[in-house]
């Protein structure tokens, strides 16, 4: 599991279309995306007593949080995710799942994970079983990515974060969500050993620091 440097900083429209306009002289454009976007939606886990939520709003150093998500409504290339935080430093990892064991999850059916073979559905499996964690809420937003090479930068902006309000049926793509109240526009960059000074001097906005924002806190939150 590699670890990663994070800024997080909140932006409003004015520094979101100076922004884009910057990062689209200096940086490439992420392949997958349509258009320069695409659309996310993730299933968020957590434990009856909110675990996962209350040690983010309480700035735990350590902790992590399981998440299953999709992009531009194609519910054919689904993944299982686990991220963790350590000491300010980040850490996806991430396991390829189908839309009929997606749906077993959010049923609550957790005996197919112990013989999957996949160590993450098994670690999930723990768990669900130990922790009772469980799928909590919809989050939903747009995403426009940007990557540079060198360091193996990729900045993010993420926008119209939008909540389930404790649904839970994800691949139903009628499932209605709603704005989660005042959300900002979020600048994401990550990054390996080094921050190139391009991409620092490029994602620099006067006024702005560093966030601790989190989509799924804010969607819990307001929904």
């Amino acid at each position: 599991m590699k670890f990663r440097h994070e800024w997080k900083h909140e932006l409003n429209q004015a520094d979101y279309l100076t922004l884009r306009m910057r990062l689209r002289a200096v940086m490439q454009p992420d392949p997958h995306a349509v258009d320069g976007k695409y659309f996310i939606r993730s299933l968020y886990f957590d434990t009856p007593s909110d675990k996962a939520l209350r040690e983010k709003l309480d700035g735990v150093n350590m902790r992590e949080k399981f998440r299953i998500r999709y992009y531009n409504g194609d519910t054919s290339f689904l993944s299982l995710e686990k991220k963790s935080k350590i000491n300010g430093l980040c850490a996806k990892e991430s396991c390829r799942i189908s839309a009929a064991e997606a749906e077993l999850l959010c049923a609550g059916e957790t005996g197919w994970m112990l013989q999957s073979g996949r160590p993450l559905c098994q670690e999930l499996y723990s768990k669900m079983r130990g922790q009772q964690l469980g799928p909590k809420t919809i989050v939903d937003y747009t995403r426009e990515p940007f990557l540079y090479p060198a360091g193996n930068v990729r900045v993010t902006i993420d926008y119209d974060i939008r909540t389930g309000d404790f649904r839970t049926d994800f691949l139903n793509p009628d499932t209605l969500t709603m704005p989660a109240g005042q959300a900002p526009i979020l600048l994401e960059v990550k990054w390996d050993e080094y921050l190139p000074d391009i991409i620092r001097d490029t994602v620099t906005i006067p006024g702005r620091h560093a966030s601790a924002f989190s989509k799924y806190a804010q969607c819990r939150i307001y929904g």
